[in-house]
């Protein structure tokens, strides 16, 4: 067999086998795709909830949590850290 055979060989496998690849990769979309459009034809709607209340009824607990992993980070002593406020991002 001639270098110049094999060569062509190799590159015809190569892509003979990614378009394969292609052709699999578009039949489990388009399958996919049909049983997506099944399930959200069957789902019912969301119902929104209330927003849940932005206060805290203790905060000490969660203060010294938080200053407990501040102060753990920054590798000082927990006295060391003073909280002013608190806000919700």
């Amino acid at each position: 067999m001639s270098t110049a055979f094999v060569v062509a060989l190799g590159i015809g496998t190569v892509f003979a086998g990614l378009i394969v690849i292609i052709f699999l990769c578009k039949l489990m979309s388009f399958f996919v795709g049909i049983t997506e459009k099944q399930t959200s034809e069957k789902a019912e709607p969301v119902v929104a909830t209330a927003p849940v209340s932005t206060t805290i009824p203790d905060k000490q607990p969660l203060l010294a949590a938080i200053s407990a992993v501040v102060a753990e980070e920054l590798g000082t002593d927990i006295s060391n850290i003073r909280i002013h406020s608190i806000k919700r991002v």
